[in-house]
């Protein structure tokens, strides 16, 4: 399979991309911690059906220790006893966050109420930032047809 588009050699999207790697390197130092970002990372990949999104995410997370089984639940992370209390409002959060287009609503009272109960403000607000920025580039990846597989961990760090 060959993407629709290569984004490397367009001088248009090496601009754009480049204040998106910057936005992505804010996120990674930011103080929400790295397990939730890659397990956030993944869920919104996941419900967007972003196959590059989703082994990148699978794969830095596993290269930064996480476990196979919490990798392998987070598509069904509410059934699953795996997650804290804290990454599971997280998940619900970037559920609600990257559905809103399904018209569900956006993030409820409740939701956001279980996040905040966890994560302090500055974390909430990376959170936020995080499900948009995922969003935008499963957006771009999907729109493309990108192909999945090849990745290796850290590759774009």
């Amino acid at each position: 399979m060959d993407a629709r588009l290569n984004y490397f050699a367009s001088p248009t999207a090496g601009k754009a991309f480049k204040h998106l790697m910057s936005a992505g390197k804010a996120i990674k130092d930011s103080p929400l911690p790295a397990a939730t970002q890659e397990l956030v990372a993944l869920r919104v990949s996941q419900i967007n059906g972003c196959a590059v999104c989703i082994d990148m995410h699978t794969k830095d997370a596993a290269a930064a220790g996480e476990t196979s089984v919490r990798l392998h639940l987070v598509a069904a992370w509410r059934e699953a006893t795996v997650f804290t209390e804290a990454e599971r409002a997280a998940l619900e959060l970037a559920d609600q966050g990257t559905r809103i287009a399904d018209g569900a609503g956006g993030v409820s009272d409740e939701v956001w109420a279980a996040a905040a109960k966890h994560y302090d403000e500055e974390q909430l607000t990376s959170l936020v930032v995080l499900v948009s920025f995922m969003n935008t580039a499963n957006r771009l990846n999907v729109i493309a047809q990108q192909p999945a597989g090849s990745y290796e961990p850290g590759q774009f760090h």
